[in-house]
């Protein structure tokens, strides 16, 4: 058991669009990422993904809407549901809380695909 502190944890890192692993619960990662410009569409075939935005804000693109979420705020998007996160011009801090097993591209291979995560 420890005290997790986000300022220091994002201190550690500045790759964007790659997840960091910063704890463990219940079988899911508490993960931490930092988000600039756009990403590429994707679903989630077995996982509902919760995205807490901790700095600046986030869109969330959805086949039928689009979303913004702000610092402080948090939407979950239900497992299959296509969607594609970005940003305006400056740097996004989210959280995530997902299954272990969550795939951060869904069933998408891409460049930016990440198969090993790492912690901070």
């Amino acid at each position: 058991m420890q005290v997790i502190n986000l300022t220091e944890k994002f201190s550690r890192f500045t790759e964007q669009w790659t997840p960091k692993i910063a704890g463990e619960l219940n079988g899911q990662y508490l993960k931490l990422a930092k988000l600039k410009g756009e990403f590429l569409w994707h679903s989630h075939d077995d996982e509902d993904e919760l995205f807490m935005v901790i700095k600046g804000t986030l869109i969330l693109d959805f086949r039928d809407r689009t979303e913004t979420i702000r610092e402080g705020e948090i939407i979950i998007v239900p497992k299959g549901i296509e969607h594609r996160p970005r940003t305006g011009d400056e740097e996004v801090h989210v959280m995530l809380f997902e299954p272990k097993s969550t795939k951060h591209t869904g069933e998408v291979e891409h460049q930016r695909t990440v198969k090993e995560l790492e912690w901070v």
